[in-house]
């Protein structure tokens, strides 16, 4: 929500979230070695690190057009779904193994390692730009009623802001069971639930990887409402399963479809936003996203435990299985769903004019490598949203 527009901005919010959580994070093992851990320093290093994911998250996916030319954002975006989808999956089990190796507190190492290493990745993005004057300084209300105003005003962002923050809500409230409902009720093994989560990963990966070729033949408005139309169903051979080998390969199969919907939509999705938003409005726009998928958070999975506990696991399913059909319709009812083709950039400020594409998106071949992207004043730009799940 503040101010950041150029990529050397983007850097400076990543960093200090990335240093920040790390140190954090180092200070359980130190103080459990010591013996002074408590509940207290869990709980604010949670708030910490949960506070620093979301500014990195909104500073580093704002960043990503500034690196390519315009003709490349869908396809880095498809690339980096498909990387965050396999890391998260190899984080997970090599979560699930440090703690029997080193013990819970030591295995933190190992994320303030990659958090370390992160930052260091940040801290070696180049990105030329030209020196450009900051405007005044204005307070942090401004700014983010600003952001609120930008994104609530233009329909194609209000329309994929919502669907994107929607979508994020019923599947962290399906999250929070499924896996209860799996273990405790379908009886799956650990090596069958492995392999479901296993699955998962590989069908979020292949959503994300396949999603601009799916744009460009069918178009990215039809592509997103079918992906969204199939989401819900996927959800049916979990609520008819029972125990049985027969029933965990439908169920495995189901989310590997689940995933690579949500996943190409979701980068269909994000690429879209940041194309139709000018420069200066980028980092506020997905801030505005961010902060309302992770908002969803913890809202999610405390009305997942409400529900349960209150009418059953199953029903509390079932209802989640509705609300995947609220994204659908906000989409099915915008002019979006007809979308054929990826949305030109905004006009460049002052001029009424629309940018030129570059000689990448002249090209019919695909650049070997990405150029750094121009200046504000040659230069189209954009990029989608979704966090995802």
């Amino acid at each position: 929500m503040l101010w950041p527009v150029t990529p050397s901005d983007h850097r400076a919010l990543s960093r200090p979230a990335q240093c920040a959580t790390s140190s954090g994070l180092g200070s359980v093992p130190v103080a459990a070695a010591l013996g002074a851990l408590t509940l207290s320093q869990l709980m604010i290093v949670a708030v910490v690190q949960g506070a620093a994911s979301v500014l990195h998250d909104a500073a580093a996916i704002s960043l990503l057009p500034s690196l390519v030319d315009r003709s490349l954002i869908q396809r880095s975006n498809s690339r980096v779904g498909a990387l965050f989808a396999i890391a998260a999956t190899a984080g997970s089990h090599l979560g699930t193994a440090l703690p029997a190796v080193l013990g819970p507190a030591r295995a933190l190492l190992g994320d303030i390692t990659s958090f370390l290493i992160s930052a260091g990745c940040t801290a070696c993005i180049q990105a030329r730009e030209p020196a450009r004057a900051r405007p005044k300084a204005r307070r942090l209300r401004e700014e983010i009623s600003e952001g609120l105003r930008y994104v609530h005003g233009d329909e194609q962002l209000r329309t994929l802001t919502l669907v994107n923050a929607t979508t994020f809500f019923a599947l962290g409230l399906l999250n929070t069971l499924w896996a209860l409902y799996l273990l405790r009720s379908l009886a799956v093994s650990a090596t069958a639930f492995g392999v479901v989560l296993g699955l998962g990963a590989l069908g979020a990966a292949a959503g994300a990887l396949t999603a601009p070729a799916l744009a460009r033949r069918w178009g990215p408005g039809p592509m997103m409402l079918t992906a969204l139309a199939i989401t819900p169903l996927t959800q049916i051979p979990l609520l008819l399963a029972s125990p049985g080998l027969h029933w965990e390969v439908a169920v495995g199969a189901a989310l590997f479809l689940q995933l690579a919907c949500a996943s190409a939509a979701g980068t269909t999705q994000r690429s879209i936003r940041q194309i139709i938003t000018t420069v200066r409005m980028r980092a506020r726009m997905q801030a505005v996203s961010t902060w309302l998928t992770a908002g969803a958070r913890p809202v999610a999975p405390l009305l997942a435990g409400g529900l349960g506990t209150w009418i059953g696991v199953r029903p509390t399913l079932t209802a989640g299985t509705f609300l995947l059909l609220v994204p659908l319709v906000v989409l099915a009812r915008s002019p979006l769903r007809a979308l054929r083709h990826m949305p030109d950039p905004p006009p460049l400020p002052g001029t009424g004019a629309v940018p030129v594409p570059s000689p990448h998106a002249l090209r019919t071949g695909s650049p070997a490598v990405p150029t750094p992207a121009r200046t504000d004043g040659d230069r189209p730009d954009r990029s989608p949203g979704g966090d995802a799940t």
